[in-house]
């Protein structure tokens, strides 16, 4: 279906929606006074389902509940009145206000945490919707009135599935896969577009190639398509943002274990306590020592991030954040591949020596966030430093020979270290002109980057760069000497980015809402060569536009379209190298249309479908005249299709899941491809739900699916990576109103599939079927 047909199909059935339904208030003609206000906890976070009651003497006149954003209006006649919230879990507040003609009131109510905590049986399922988020805007939004697609990842989920990666989470999200990543570092392909730098956390670029885990995360947020309004450059099908568990002030203590096959051993804790009525504290921990079915494969990984959220006034709110990962695994490239299919050795066959293959990781990230309410305004700070210490040293399967009998082997290691500075400054207004609401925001951004890359070549017997082994038994313990190489990298690179951005979120009417903004970033990056020397400089203003409409013919439902622009510089999305040739080249472009519904069935279960058409221009091609020359004239697009859902179809019954349709290829020949070549990675087709059903309050069960067709390996075609479908069970048990055992299953009917590969020749093998255990405990 093309975009112009969904989008007549859009609009017709958002005029359809629209006469079917009109408002019968409109009718009535206009209230008095319109009572507006924001309920929040005593963090400052928006309280949704607060029930608002106005009451005039002794009898209410009217009530209201709060949104997703803790937001609430009501229509009044002009005269005096008592305003009472209340909430589950919160202590009730009331205010006196006097309404006149003509004038909107604005209040703030916020709400104290209640005495007696209600407790929540542990074997519910677990919450997998969130109604509102700030990342996708830089303001609390109604997740429905983002005129973009979204997926979630929350913590229940997280939990329920035993997930562990950024890998894990993306089997729930349509549209996106991963990339092997050469088995080092988190890698994802959103809308045809692969990138190791689109990760965020709290919003604020983590770019560094690395393994990240969930152990201290309340959310893992997949925003689709360009959005560098938001998030600055890159991001061309997408970010991937990491939301941190920060102290609050509901205390909480919980310890989760889990073991199963293959070694998997890994403990986490969770540990809240306000420790005054404006200072808590918040220490997430985590421990892992597992191996895996491949042979010599394991990891071990530490993590601890505390966290110490201040309340100076009601109206400031202050959080300071640390964390270290340390990560050590045996770095594992695959297996190679044989007459156009992943070679048909046993899954678990090591190519090189695990012995001699490592990844050593060290993160250390400090952040330091201020948020200032005064009257409509508020303004909010963020500030992160990190410092990477990153070194792989692994062996690179190659070709098979023709015969199938042989495979050559290559090795290498790289050591990256980088340190990051950024800081972030938006100042948000709610304004009115006339009738017509505005959310304004304006921000700046500055960021500096220190990064220093050295590469080393493998050589076997201290000799040759390349050995020849058998393909049926290809683990080798031949010594290897590492040493620099003609080509191999060692340079240090230094970027600074200064960013301003402005953004307006404009409500015409209770139907229609708007949304446009502009930004502008200059990217400095100097390249030093230590090798000869050399420095290299290019410098690129970028200015990024943003534009939405929200069309909502009732309430529940969002028809929207939107129109973005992102830009990625020639430096690529890790800027490890510039040349004379690539100094020369302009970013490359990525224009993204789409439009989509959002339909929130009921408060617990959401609906949601998006089309789009993503270009990416500017890229490189060979000019045709003179093979010696680059020019900008290759290009690629993806058409796509995407549909979710998640929450409770009907009670007890939890699901989430959805369905994604990608066609990318090339449009215009670049230097790795023709045009017409697919895009390596990318299936026409991926599928996935996850099912929770509540048996019994003390047991409930879960069933997943996952589906996905057949894809190539590389940009060449040349190679397939068979589709495959999988299931996963689990089973939750009530041992006491604070215990829960869990036993999951993966894999369960033992499918052999090959997730995914770094080329033709690097293709990593699926687990077979496994048992994980795991017990958690709130105290």
């Amino acid at each position: 279906m093309s975009l112009r047909v969904c989008a007549a199909f859009a609009l017709i059935f958002a005029a359809f929606l629209l006469g079917a339904t009109a408002h019968p208030v409109l009718a009535q003609g206009a209230s008095h006074a319109v009572l507006q206000g924001t309920v929040m906890d005593p963090t400052r976070a928006p309280v949704s389902g607060a029930v608002v009651t106005v009451t005039a003497t002794v009898a209410p006149v009217a009530t209201a509940r709060t949104g997703a954003d803790g937001r609430f209006s009501i229509d009044l006649a002009a005269g005096t009145y008592t305003v009472t919230v209340s909430a589950p879990g919160f202590s009730e507040a009331a205010e006196r206000i006097s309404a006149r003609e003509g004038q909107s009131p604005s209040l703030q109510f916020v709400l104290p945490i209640a005495a007696v905590r209600e407790e929540v049986t542990v074997t519910a399922p677990g919450g997998y919707r969130v109604p509102a988020i700030d990342s996708a805007t830089r303001t609390l939004t109604p997740l429905r009135d983002v005129p973009q697609a979204v997926s979630i990842v929350t913590e229940e989920l997280v939990k329920d599935q035993l997930m562990t990666s950024v890998a894990d989470v993306m089997r729930y999200v349509p549209g996106v896969t991963t990339h092997q990543g050469e088995n080092n570092r988190d890698q994802v392909i959103m809308r045809g577009n692969s990138s190791s730098a689109d990760f965020f956390v709290d919003g604020v670029r983590d770019d560094v190639q690395y393994f990240r885990d969930l152990y201290n995360l309340d959310r893992v947020e997949v925003l689709k398509g360009p959005n560098a309004l938001t998030f600055g450059r890159g991001g061309a099908g997408g970010v991937v943002n990491r939301v941190v568990k920060n102290a609050s002030f509901m205390p909480l203590r919980e310890v989760f274990l889990q073991g199963g096959q293959y070694g998997n051993k890994r403990l986490t804790a969770d540990i809240d306590q306000p420790l005054t009525g404006k200072v808590a504290l918040r220490v997430n921990g985590m421990l892992e020592d597992s191996d895996s079915f491949r042979d010599g494969v394991a990891l071990e990984r530490q993590g601890i991030n505390p966290t110490i959220t201040f309340l100076p006034s009601d109206r400031t709110r202050v959080t300071v954040g640390y964390e270290y990962l340390r990560d050590r695994r045996i770095a594992d490239r695959g297996i190679t591949s044989y007459q156009a299919r992943p070679a048909s050795v046993p899954i678990e066959t090591f190519f090189g020596d695990p012995n001699q293959s490592h990844v050593r990781l060290d993160v250390n990230l400090g952040s330091f966030n201020v948020e200032h309410r005064f009257g409509r305004a508020t303004v909010r700070n963020r500030t992160l430093v990190g410092d990477y210490g990153r070194f792989y040293q692994n062996f690179v399967p190659g070709a098979a020979s023709a015969d199938g009998t042989q495979v050559s082997l290559t090795a290498y290691n790289n050591a990256t270290d980088r340190t990051n500075v950024f800081n972030q400054t938006d100042v948000t207004l709610t304004a009115a002109t006339g009738s017509v609401q505005h959310v304004l925001l304006a921000g700046v951004e500055f960021g500096h980057q220190a990064t220093d890359n050295f590469r080393q070549s493998g050589f076997f017997n201290n000799t040759a760069t390349s050995l020849i082994v058998p393909l049926s038994d290809p683990t080798t313990s031949v010594p290897v000497t590492f040493r620099q190489n003609a080509t191999d990298a060692d340079n240090h690179v230094t970027t600074f980015v200064g960013a301003a951005f402005v953004q307006d979120q404009v409500q015409l009417s209770q139907h229609v809402q708007l949304l446009g903004g502009l930004r502008f970033d200059r990217f400095d990056l100097e390249y030093h060569n230590n090798r000869n020397d050399d420095t290299l400089a290019r410098p690129d203003n970028l200015v990024s536009p943003r534009a939405g409409v929200v069309v909502k013919p009732v309430e529940p439902v969002s028809l929207y379209g939107s129109y973005s622009v992102s830009y990625l510089p020639s430096s690529g999305d890790q800027f490890s190298s510039l040349t004379v040739i690539t100094q020369q080249v302009e970013p490359e472009k990525f224009t993204n249309y789409e439009v989509g519904v959002k339909w929130d069935f009921a408060p617990s279960l959401s609906f949601t479908t998006a089309v789009y058409r993503l270009d990416r221009t500017n890229t490189r091609a060979t000019d045709p005249n003179d093979p010696t020359r680059i020019i900008q004239t290759g290009s690629q697009r993806t058409h796509g299709y995407e549909a979710s859902l998640t929450g409770e179809i009907v009670r007890h019954w939890t699901v989430v899941g959805g369905y994604a349709y990608q066609d990318a290829y090339v449009s215009s020949a670049t230097v790795s491809a023709a045009a017409g070549a697919t895009v390596a990675q990318v299936p026409h087709h991926t599928f996935s739900l996850w099912n929770n059903f509540q048996i019994h309050p003390r047991l409930s069960a879960g069933l997943g699916l996952s589906q996905r067709s057949d894809m190539f390996a590389a940009i060449d075609n040349t190679v397939v990576l068979p589709g495959f479908v999988r299931a996963d069970a689990a089973g939750f048990f009530a041992l006491t109103r604070q215990v829960r055992l869990q036993v999951n299953v993966e894999n369960i009917t033992d499918k052999k599939y090959y997730v995914n590969a770094d080329n033709n020749t690097n293709i990593s093998p699926g687990y077979p079927r496994a048992v994980r255990v795991a017990l958690s405990t709130r105290f």
